[in-house]
């Protein structure tokens, strides 16, 4: 009986699909005048509704089949192109259907095709939609189809809980706190967890507060000689930069080796739109294996398992077009209000901003659902929506509110999900680092980084940035230290520095000297480069080895910090950056790529704001504000992260906090090897070091 009655569902969704899909063509029959489901002489109304029920029949089958093949035959090619060719093989699929009407009464023009193909898949994905919350086996269903995820009902449920952990990338802590307060907060979701089932706290990133340093170190266990977002190294002549797919693989590689350890989620674990894989078996839009090609690299088998549907395809298609539209209007009323501080949002931007909100977020989603419903032990996915728009309008502009209430939605449709999975999963919410607000350093000084170092090189820099106050004091602090009489060209022969950013992060490199250079030697062949760089009021330290002293921190007015010494010259310029800086710049001090120069933006401690040397409002990867205060929303079953009174900070001592968790959600644990006893006991410890060996 149980399994008549299932088929008998089943019949019945398809018989409703069926109609609703058909009663949409006879609507659009009527409204568009380029569309007919009548032959030219006309016809009845029962031969019309026949036409229509056979051009949805037809349509319904060709993409149930043909659909999932063109989607795979076309995975080479990029996610962007992809989502826009979404219509255009919808469309396609219906003008195909319509010539299967056997009186060949179905007429349409291409382009009236595409409407017709969208608003069927529509039609048809609300209707299933609805019938399945209706009925939990077809929602569960749905659910695994949505990822692509199959799983025996006769499937054993595991025993022990499994966990979600799920990166909200770029949300700050005070700014979590912000979006959930108040009688109607931002977060609804998440502010009923808060306090009820779940526990809040704050972390303290790395030097280097981005997705790359956070990232690698909390699923890997390490971010050692990772300096910044992108950076030079001289012993290759490369440049790294960590969202590129050649990179990632890279900086992976040297995590597991020096680590001895596959990562976090190398048992039965999934990574889902990760930078790393965290050593998981199952990845989708993770960065550092998309570089590989093979029958084993599934990173793109996420965009797959979406879009082989079509209704989620037109519904995402859809969702990215209103998203480019928004971007458009957002920008052009910030321009009409005059809004400061303010970046330019054009070109690309707009397709940018809408695959990071829709087309990353639907498909990860999809494949945390999968997962969920799959009952693996250990899920780590990353939404990077609100990072993206951030970056451009303002960490705490209305125009990231929109993005906030979307992740929340996100939030509680996984939580729905979870409900359904085959184990209980407890549902870890946590950020990579923060974001900090600020007019950019060109915006606000009128030459970028890269113009005031090669300026205090004595090397010409453009005429915009020459007439400016800062540049024209520079190119005549360094002609006066070079001895060059006034107006003489910068000498061309030199080997120019390379100059980088990562958020109010600058790093500064010459290629011609080997390793690092040290303070003396710079003094000596750019004698005015670290005067103008330490005394610029848009700069607020920066870092150099010293032969005589080691890493030293400059700040204006002749200000030094020795970190080897903790001798401190004038005053100390790390003061403003609050406790821990001074840990966190010596960490970072001693790695091998670090380069000549590390140069932090100037901070202001009464408002937040600080400078990014890039075309970014809201900025991340230095030190200064709200961009170094992460969170850890945890259930309240599991062990705190930290003992009361203790920070949380670095990374690699989030990895060890979840790493903990993992061991607690396992229960008993079973002998293991030396090396992997060694990790997990300094796991276990709160400073991470391994408590001696008992007998």
């Amino acid at each position: 009986m149980p399994r008549w009655r299932s088929l008998g569902g089943a019949l019945f969704r398809v018989l409703a699909v069926w109609a609703v899909a058909s009663l949409t063509l006879l609507v659009l029959a009527a409204l568009l005048p380029d569309f007919q489901l009548q032959s030219a002489g006309g016809d009845s109304l029962t031969r019309t509704a026949l036409a229509a029920a056979l051009g949805a029949g037809a349509f319904g089958l060709l993409s149930a089949l043909v659909w999932p093949v063109l989607v795979r035959a076309l995975l080479l090619v990029p996610a962007l192109v992809l989502g826009l060719l979404v219509f255009v093989l919808n469309g396609s699929l219906l003008l195909l259907a319509l010539d299967l009407i056997p009186a060949g009464q179905g007429r349409a023009a291409p382009q009236t095709a595409v409407i017709v193909a969208a608003a069927m898949s529509a039609a048809s994905s609300a209707t299933s939609a609805f019938l399945a919350v209706r009925n939990d086996d077809a929602y569960h269903r749905r659910l695994v189809r949505l990822a692509g995820r199959r799983r025996t009902r006769a499937a054993p449920r595991p025993d022990t809980p499994g966990t979600l952990f799920l990166q909200l990338d770029g949300l700050g802590h005070d700014l979590l706190r912000e979006a959930t307060r108040g009688e109607r907060p931002l977060m609804a979701t998440v502010a009923r967890w808060i306090g009820d089932t779940h526990h809040l706290t704050p972390w303290r990133t790395d030097w280097s507060s981005q997705t790359g340093a956070s990232q690698l170190a909390i699923l890997h266990g390490s971010n050692e000689d990772l300096p910044a977002f992108r950076w030079y190294e001289k012993d290759t002549g490369t440049l790294v930069v960590s969202n590129r797919p050649s990179s990632a693989a890279e900086l992976q590689r040297r995590a597991v080796e020096r680590t001895g350890d596959g990562g976090l989620l190398a048992h039965d674990g999934a990574s889902r739109g990760n930078l790393f894989s965290g050593g998981a078996d199952q990845v989708a839009l993770v960065m550092s294996v998309a570089a590989r090609r093979g029958r084993h690299n599934r990173s793109r088998a996420g965009y797959f398992a979406y879009f082989s549907d079509p209704a989620n395809a037109t519904r995402t298609a859809v969702s990215f077009g209103a998203e480019v539209v928004r971007e458009i209007v957002q920008s052009l009323r910030s321009r009409l209000r005059r809004e400061l501080p303010r970046v330019k949002r054009g070109g690309l931007y707009p397709v940018i901003r809408a695959f990071a909100t829709v087309v990353e977020r639907d498909v990860v989603v999809a494949a945390v659902i999968g997962d969920l419903l799959a009952g693996r032990r250990a899920v780590y996915a990353d939404l990077v929506g609100y990072d993206e728009v951030a970056h451009h309008s303002g960490p705490a502009h209305r125009d990231t509110h929109q993005v906030l209430r979307g992740l929340d939605r996100v939030v509680a449709l996984i939580a729905k999900a979870a409900r359904h999975a085959p184990r209980p999963y407890r549902i870890v919410l946590l950020s990579d680092h923060g974001q900090s607000h600020g007019p950019t350093f060109l915006e606000r000084y009128g030459l970028s980084l890269g113009d005031l170092v090669r300026a205090g090189c004595g090397l010409p820099v453009p005429r915009r940035a020459g007439r400016t106050p800062s540049g024209a004091e520079a190119r005549e602090a360094a002609r006066a230290a070079l001895h060059r009489p006034e107006g003489a060209r910068g000498d061309r022969s030199t080997t120019q520095p390379v100059v980088l950013a990562s958020g109010n992060l600058g790093l500064v490199s010459f290629p011609d000297v080997p390793g690092r250079i040290t303070r003396e030697e710079l003094d000596r062949r750019h004698p005015a480069l670290l005067g103008t760089l330490a005394n610029h009021p848009g700069i607020g330290f920066l870092l150099v080895r010293s032969a005589a002293h080691g890493p030293v921190v400059l700040g204006p007015a002749g200000a030094e910090h020795h970190l080897d010494t903790g001798r401190i010259t004038g005053r100390d310029p790390l003061a403003p950056f609050g406790a821990g800086a001074a840990e966190a710049v010596r960490r970072t001090a001693r790695f091998p790529h670090t380069a000549d120069l590390m140069v932090n933006s100037a901070y202001d401690p009464a408002t937040g704001a600080v400078h990014a040397f890039e075309e970014q409002i809201g900025s991340h990867g230095g030190l200064g504000g709200a961009q170094s205060h992460a969170f850890l929303l945890w259930p309240a079953e599991l062990t705190p992260p930290a003992p009361e009174g203790r920070a949380l900070t670095g990374a690699e001592a989030v990895h060890r906090v979840l790493r903990r968790w993992l061991r607690e959600a396992d229960g008993p644990q079973q002998p293991v090897g030396p090396a992997q006893d060694t990790a997990r006991r300094r796991a276990a410890t709160p400073d991470g070091v391994p408590p001696p060996d008992q007998g």
